[in-house]
């Protein structure tokens, strides 16, 4: 087994997929034994590490599972990837599995956070549009990646990410602003209290700046402990009404509450007609559809029955009129008269065309009239 072991690895590692083929052939549980192994280098981590995507997507197809597993390092097939820069073939791991993203291998660290320590913005935007959710996905420390960010000083990270979170419109936009923003690792320190501070963020969202951590110290606190207190940072935190442990109220008056930082209203606003829509959007088909069904209806109703019925037993075509109705005064010019007379009914069609021809008669008849009085009084 050690022996086969090997001439798979050899394969991963070359990305010969008839060599792999092979070794199935003469051991088709190969790849069920390997993956019983808890920790173990499997040949998606091998081919990953080395960049043979054909290789690495026949594994995922086979065995999708090998994609979760970590190696004795603690890493999975998408860490190997990232740590050896082997970019598209993190994008095509992607394509199979979204999910990959928020595997975490030793630490608790996903590739998402991996994106972060490395300040990768093309990935963390990836990343994020891929899968959404592994925005709370945090370490054994309990960080987050905004936490990670500031640990590691990778503020062009840390600004892509609150910008994420500020202009996020799905489902869970609410729920992770407030809570990311807030949320304190194994310390009980925010990312305000990691950063003492990045105060300008405590200006434009909803950041509680007087939060105390499991030491029961503010921000202001840690800032006072420092040896050497940054002027600029001192400033802000005095503008933004930091206070010490001991002058926070314990309940918050209606006054403090009324000076607590907030959104700016009209991107607040914004913010949430673009969240509303996207949730009453299948609502708005709905009703469109209700509507166009009624639109259809009338419409196939009024072809069914058209204004003024239908073809009447009693009509003349002759006169236009049936036979109830008087006769219109046209009709009665003797020229008109005459005319009509000396036609036979026949068909409907015929009919119709004699008629016509009456109408007409009378028409040019009634005009010699009217320019015969219009010359006499012209010469008298």
């Amino acid at each position: 087994m050690d022996e086969r072991l090997e001439r798979m690895k050899q394969a991963a590692q070359e990305g010969n997929i008839d060599a792999f083929y092979n070794l199935i052939q003469e051991d088709v549980n190969l790849l069920e034994y390997i993956n019983e192994l808890p920790f173990v280098d499997t040949p998606l981590h091998i081919a990953a590490s080395a960049g043979h995507i054909s290789f690495a997507m026949e594994m995922m197809r086979l065995k999708p599972s090998f994609a979760r597993k970590p190696n004795p390092d603690g890493f999975s097939p998408i860490h190997l990837a990232l740590q050896n820069k082997e970019i598209n073939m993190v994008h095509r791991l992607l394509q199979v599995n979204q999910d990959v993203v928020r595997v975490k291998g030793k630490k608790g660290i996903t590739p998402l956070h991996y994106a972060v320590e490395t300040d990768n913005l093309d990935l963390l935007a990836t990343f994020l549009s891929v899968c959404p959710d592994a925005i709370e996905d945090v370490t054994n420390q309990n960080e987050t990646a905004l936490h990670i960010a500031l640990k590691y000083d990778k503020l062009d990270a840390f600004k892509f990410l609150v910008g994420w979170l500020g202009q996020n419109t799905t489902k869970n936009a609410r729920i992770w602003e407030r809570t990311i923003l807030n949320w304190k690792d194994e310390e009980g320190n925010t990312v305000l209290h990691v950063a003492v501070v990045r105060l300008l963020l405590a200006s434009r969202y909803d950041i509680d700046i007087n939060s105390k951590n499991s030491n029961g110290k503010t921000a202001w606190d840690i800032l006072q402990e420092q040896r050497q207190v940054n002027k600029e940072i001192k400033v802000m935190l005095r503008r933004a009404r930091a206070l010490p442990a001991s002058s926070v109220p314990t309940v918050t008056s209606y006054a403090n509450y009324l000076r607590q930082p907030k959104f700016i209203f009209l991107e607040k606003l914004r913010k949430n007609y673009i969240r509303e829509r996207t949730r009453r959007l299948d609502d708005n088909r709905n009703a469109l559809l209700v509507v166009a069904i009624l639109l259809i209806t009338v419409t196939y109703q009024g072809v069914l029955s058209p204004p003024g019925g239908l073809w009447q037993d009693d009509y003349n075509p002759a006169t236009n009129q049936t036979d109830n109705e008087p006769a219109t005064n046209a009709f009665n010019n003797p020229l008109v008269r005459s005319r009509a007379f000396q036609i036979s009914p026949t068909s409907g069609n015929q009919s119709i065309s004699q008629s016509h021809e009456a109408g007409t008669a009378a028409f040019h008849s009634q005009s010699g009239l009217l320019i015969h009085s219009q010359r006499k009084e012209l010469m008298e």
